[in-house]
């Protein structure tokens, strides 16, 4: 009988106890045999995902948020174990960039019906720090100040609605500061109100677009500078992130292997929604480093 190892986090913004049964309940009637582990501190989703794979786990699900799902992915990198992402956060990201369902029982048939794909990573690197796993986005600046500010009762009560209300609400803050950024060692400076290192198109889904071309698995992040000033001057840079051919006063997009930013003075940061503290970090792709279940038409 295969055996699935299932990590979730009892904390997460909408854990929902029913939903991870009956998510469980798919695997069982499909013939796997499922082991149960649950985090108890910050940071354990990792350790238990390397722990299935240890254990002989033919594949890890993992139920939570995006930060417990990178986590547990983290612990995955370059294992060949593929990972079913079962959505139980707030946000769900990385889930709505692959289109993967976002209910839970939906997500759990991908074992039986979806395939199985390679994506890239990235590694989150501030001076002095830890480092970690991100598979959507980091960044400095605006964005990260909302998702800092942005609290756990909020998340609860608006879900992905509460970025988007605090986004909205301190667009007329947005200010440039003097950034430099080094890309597989070209220096690139500038001034910019946000800077984000991209592994998928989306931040967000559907509200915040960072390139149209940005994809998983092409071995390579996008760092995306935003110049924006006020709250107009903020509208329309969202508006020319969705585009093809975006106002190059406005956004600056190179693509590199290896990132570093500053900023001038140092800025708020943040890896996949989670608080990094303040600049200057820097991030490097990991091509391939995660298998995942998704839709076919993904």
């Amino acid at each position: 009988m295969a055996r699935l190892w299932l990590v979730f986090n009892p904390v997460a913004a909408r854990h929902d106890p029913r939903a991870m049964r009956a998510a469980t309940r798919v695997f069982l009637r499909a013939g796997w045999d499922v082991e149960v582990v649950g985090t108890t501190r910050p940071g354990e989703a990792g350790d238990l995902a390397r722990a299935g794979v240890d254990e002989g786990a033919e594949a890890v699900a993992v139920y939570g948020g995006d930060g417990t799902v990178l986590q547990a992915a983290a612990g995955l990198v370059d294992r060949e174990i593929p990972m079913v992402l079962l959505p139980g956060g707030t946000g769900n990201q990385l889930a709505r960039n692959l289109r993967i369902p976002t209910n839970p029982t939906a997500a759990a048939q991908l074992l039986l019906g979806g395939i199985s794909r390679a994506i890239d990573l990235g590694r989150w690197t501030p001076d002095g720090g830890v480092s970690r796993t991100f598979g959507v986005a980091c960044g400095a600046g605006y964005d990260a100040a909302i998702m800092n500010s942005t609290t756990r009762g909020m998340k609860r009560w608006l879900k992905t609605g509460a970025y988007l209300m605090q986004s909205l609400r301190n667009l007329k803050h947005l200010r440039p500061v003097p950034y430099r950024a080094i890309v597989d060692g070209v220096n690139l400076e500038g001034e910019a109100a946000t800077i984000l290192i991209a592994n998928c198109a989306r931040l967000f889904p559907p509200y915040f677009p960072i390139r149209p071309t940005v994809v998983l698995d092409d071995g390579m992040l996008d760092l995306v500078a935003v110049r924006a000033d006020g709250l107009w001057s903020g509208l329309a840079a969202v508006r020319d992130l969705a585009r093809a051919r975006p106002d190059p006063g406005r956004i600056r997009h190179v693509q590199g292997r290896h990132l570093r930013v500053e900023m001038m003075p140092p800025g708020p940061t943040q890896h996949d929604g989670e608080n990094g503290g303040v600049t200057p970090f820097t991030a490097e792709v990991l091509p391939g480093a995660l298998r995942l279940f998704v839709p076919a038409a993904a």
